[in-house]
This record gives C-alpha cells, sequence and structure tokens, in this order.
C-alpha cells in the first residue's frame, strides 16, 4: 500500500513539472515581445540615421554637380533630418497605435469631484 509520503511526493512531482512548463511558456512569450520591441528601436534608429544620411548625400551631389558649395549640403542635411523625423513620428504613432489595440479598452474611472 501506498505511503502517504509517497503520494505527497508523486503530486508534488507533477506540479513542479506543470509550473516549468508554464514557465518556460511564459518566458518563451516575453522573450518574443523584448524581440520585437528591440527590432522596432533598430528600425526607428535607422530611419533616422539613414534619413539624415541619406540628405547629407543627396546634397553633397548637388554641391558636386551644381558647383553651390555648401548649400546643397546644408540644404540636403535639413531635408534630410526633416523627412527621417517626420518618418519616426509617424513610425511611433503607428506602433502605439498598434498596442493601444492590443490592449484594448482603458478602465472607466468614477468622477471623484462634486458637482453643485
Amino acid at each position: 500500500m501506498s505511503q502517504p509520503d509517497d503520494l505527497h511526493r508523486e503530486a508534488r512531482e507533477r506540479l513542479e513539472a506543470r509550473l516549468d512548463a508554464v514557465e518556460s511558456e511564459r518566458a518563451r512569450q516575453e522573450s518574443g515581445d523584448a524581440h520585437k520591441a528591440m527590432a522596432r528601436g533598430y528600425r526607428f534608429l535607422g530611419e533616422v540615421v539613414g534619413g539624415v544620411l541619406g540628405g547629407a548625400g543627396l546634397g553633397w551631389l548637388v554641391d558636386q554637380y551644381a558647383g553651390t558649395a555648401p548649400l546643397g549640403l546644408v540644404g540636403g542635411l535639413l531635408m534630410g533630418s526633416a523627412l527621417s523625423i517626420f518618418v519616426a513620428v509617424k513610425t511611433a504613432a503607428k506602433a502605439s497605435r498598434i498596442e493601444a489595440e492590443k490592449a484594448g479598452p482603458l478602465p472607466s474611472v468614477p468622477d471623484d469631484e462634486d458637482e453643485d
């Protein structure tokens, strides 16, 4: 006949196995979210740096072919910076909207102010 200690040990082992399975699934999900956030961050950085460098490169080319010494480079830097900021804000707004949709509606909070 089974001893009570054996029954407790078997139950504890089953519980530990289930707990390990849940913890590994949760770690996998959290890891995926962290990788997605890191990928969005690198994409954001690439858009900003690429826009500035692309604008500077195009401005330099204008300077070389049109002979407008520093004006093309300065104009290219300004346009590249403006474009990269526009794209970065647009991307951030899209990511924020997606996360807000994923989170669902916010809970309502009762108004505590007294109405006289």
